[in-house]
């Protein structure tokens, strides 16, 4: 670890030793001390205490510009007025029956009208939509085996716990990954049913295809990667798989569970002009509340219309969750703030690389919709292998230096990327620039100075 990185660690352990205390607590009862897993980082976590719009506090009284926005799941921005008028009236009249009540039709409603879908299904969170919509692919093609993307991450069930994070001496061949299963209990015959392939490669994919004749039930994909930062596709190359999984007799699923909310109106079924069979649905169209859906054409949803698929849960359409939603779809969820989000983000990424350029540093930013991010590295990431090699301790000296100015650019983690909601304002950003501007030499001559001792190690092997 170098000095200026161990300076900025020190200086976020002064500014909150109650996050400390309440972590060390936590431990006690909570493995790692928090609720998941991706929410712990070295030396301990920030706990927080409130938020609203665009900024929150952590028990100490710190205040941050929010652009983790709870791993990009509030568009909305923290107590949304129109989402908290929406649930207040909402619980008066009851918080759960485990019966119809007639806000499912209303939010298909609005989920048909802007994606690609005739009628769709709910659930509680991303992981959820994802796994569902693999079991439909299967049962309407009654087949097997799925593809993923190698660095792919779509929740946490063990069809698609495969390929998420691999390391260099597990990647196998690159036009070939090798499938990896990404955790302890993990169950291996489940997980052998999945495929994997680089991002952005469509040979690699039409190969498996060939390789595995009328065995693949669906290929799922986020559009733009967000399990490695923020990696866009190559132009075609989601038509392309389109056409692929046509011409095989497969179902193309878009886990748009990060885009659908945050990327145009119609997510990235519009953005990109591509036509799934089952796109899913989660984060921020709940306006800051557990909600995610599976949507798809009549035709396949009939197996479960017909009862041949099973589909369930005690939460499905909670009332308060779906007024939240309705809210969201309505009243945030607006071309107009999309046309405003956008201009924030562009302001962001275009000043992200001016201060690049200026100081030196070996980097880019790039976003589009809501999201974007700093990355590391001398050419554009186009899949999982360019990703991985990130410095990552210039990215944590990136990350914490930002923080303890009072900025949270984006969710603890080097595969994260900022968001940004419709409650942030043209002074967060400039705010958020400024902040970039005084901690971005300090990057720049660590980076220099690593790069030479590499190059010193090199020369003296």
């Amino acid at each position: 670890m170098y000095p200026a990185l161990q300076k900025e660690l020190d200086t976020y352990e002064k500014r909150t030793p109650k996050s400390r205390e309440a972590h060390a607590r936590a431990m006690e009862r909570v493995p790692i001390g928090v609720g998941s897993n991706y929410r712990y980082y070295p030396p301990y976590p920030l706990f927080v205490r409130d938020g609203k719009g665009g900024r929150i506090r952590d028990l100490d009284g710190n205040e941050y510009v929010d652009h983790n926005l709870c791993y990009g799941a509030l568009f909305a921005g923290h107590c949304h007025p129109a989402v908290m008028r929406a649930v207040e009236e909402r619980l008066r009249a009851g918080t759960l029956f485990g019966m119809p009540h007639g806000l499912e039709l209303e939010l298909a409603d609005e989920i048909c009208a802007r994606f690609p879908a005739e009628m769709a299904r709910f659930g509680n969170s991303g992981s959820e939509a994802t796994m569902h919509s693999l079991r439909l692919a299967r049962a309407v093609t009654g087949r097997g085996k799925v593809i993923k993307m190698e660095g792919g991450y779509h929740g946490g069930h063990d069809a698609i716990s495969v390929s998420v994070k691999p390391k260099e001496g597990q990647f196998g061949d690159p036009d070939r990954p090798t499938p990896v299963v990404s955790s302890l209990g993990v169950l291996k015959g489940t997980a052998d049913a999945t495929l994997v392939a680089p991002f952005n490669n469509l040979k690699a994919v039409e190969r498996l295809f060939e390789e595995n004749p009328s065995e693949v039930a669906a290929l799922i994909v986020e559009p733009i990667m967000m399990n490695i930062a923020f990696c866009m596709p190559d132009e075609g190359y989601l038509q392309g798989l389109r056409q692929l999984t046509k011409k095989h007799g497969a179902m193309f699923i878009m886990d748009e569970v990060k885009t659908g909310g945050k990327l145009a109106y119609g997510g990235a079924c519009e953005y990109f002009d591509v036509k799934p069979d089952i796109v899913c649905l989660g984060k921020s169209i709940g306006g800051g509340f557990s909600i995610a859906a599976f949507a798809a054409s009549r035709a396949v949803m009939d197996v479960i219309a017909s009862q041949k698929m099973f589909h369930a849960g005690t939460y499905n359409t909670n009332p308060v969750v779906m007024a939240a939603s309705l809210a969201t779809f309505r009243e945030v969820l607006t071309r107009d703030a999309f046309r405003y989000v956008s201009g924030l983000n562009e302001k962001l990424v275009r000043g992200y690389q001016g201060i690049v350029q200026r100081v030196g540093l070996i980097a880019y930013a790039d976003g589009a919709g809501a999201n974007g991010a700093l990355m590391l590295y001398p050419h554009r990431v186009r899949n999982y292998r360019d990703w991985y090699h990130v410095d990552e301790d210039l990215w944590t000296h990136y990350w914490f230096a930002m923080a303890n100015r009072g900025i949270l650019a984006q969710p603890y983690w080097w595969d994260e990327q900022w968001t940004i909601s419709v409650q942030h304002t043209e002074a967060d950003i400039e705010e958020h620039l400024q902040v970039f501007a005084e901690v971005a030499p300090a990057l720049a001559a660590a980076q220099e100075e690593r790069m030479a001792a590499r190059r010193l190690g090199t020369h003296a092997s």
